[in-house]
């Protein structure tokens, strides 16, 4: 999930103890301090968000559209809308939680620009991508049930264009173990240099186990091959965060 606000509210949602934990939920508590807890908590996360927007100055084709699923607060989107310069395009930005939803329409209005935006509340597996030249799933798909992303990746194959691109940032799982318990405590190491108690952590992590279910480079590569893209790499990585880039292969249609 991307973030786009400008507010500087601190994440103390998790400083003292919590009875029922429950599982996560973005809701308007998270939608409230969720830029402060993506910048703590996701390392590499600004330089992710603005080489998606260099991406979209490279890739968005004129008279296409534009997906940013499961846009949150909508950074992945302000940062393509500041660099597309061909004409004729629109983004569909596209959340399931009402409050990212709201927050995200106030933002989008903040950030002046000539592509025209359109921010949906919906479950992204029911809205089929058509005439899209760029898709970005920015720490989404890890939020869906496993045997639902095949669908989602082979929904958004079809929807792009010849010359398309789709960017799929993931937090990250390892075959290697050991590798694997490095980062994941380089990670805990990460949020607490940001201020974050051993507290906080651990009952965030408690409420995330059964929500956000993590894949291999190996996993995201073999779904997005078997789907139709021809090419794909990882472009970028930190710790156990990292994004990938699939392309289909084809003339633009520019």
């Amino acid at each position: 999930m991307s973030n786009g606000n400008t507010d500087t509210q601190r994440d103390n949602l998790f400083h003292t103890p919590i009875a029922n934990l429950g599982d996560w939920a973005f809701d308007e508590r998270v939608a409230d301090v969720f830029p402060d807890m993506i910048r703590r908590s996701v390392p590499g996360y600004s330089t992710i968000i603005t080489m998606i927007g260099m991406l979209a100055e490279r890739f968005v084709q004129p008279h296409s559209q534009v997906y940013d699923l499961g846009c949150a607060l909508g950074a992945a989107t302000v940062a393509m809308r500041r660099t597309i310069a061909a004409p004729g395009c629109k983004i569909i930005a596209i959340d399931n939680s009402p409050a990212m939803v709201e927050r995200c329409r106030h933002h989008i209005t903040a950030f002046r620009a000539i592509t025209p935006v359109e921010v949906i509340e919906a479950d992204i597996l029911d809205v089929i991508p058509e005439n899209a030249s760029m898709i970005v799933l920015n720490f989404t798909l890890q939020f869906l049930e496993p045997a639902q992303r095949q669908r989602l990746l082979n929904q958004a194959y079809l929807g792009l264009r010849p010359g398309g691109a789709l960017v799929l940032s993931e937090k990250l799982s390892f075959e290697d173990t050991a590798v694997g318990e490095l980062l994941f405590n380089m990670h805990h190491d990460f949020k607490r240099a940001n201020g974050y108690s051993a507290l906080e952590i651990s009952q965030k992590r408690r409420m995330l186990e059964n929500v956000l279910l993590t894949d291999s480079v190996n996993t995201h590569q073999a779904r997005l091959h078997q789907a139709g893209f021809e090419h794909t790499a990882t472009w970028f990585q930190c710790l156990n965060f990292g994004s990938l880039i699939a392309l289909k292969s084809g003339e633009r249609g520019d």
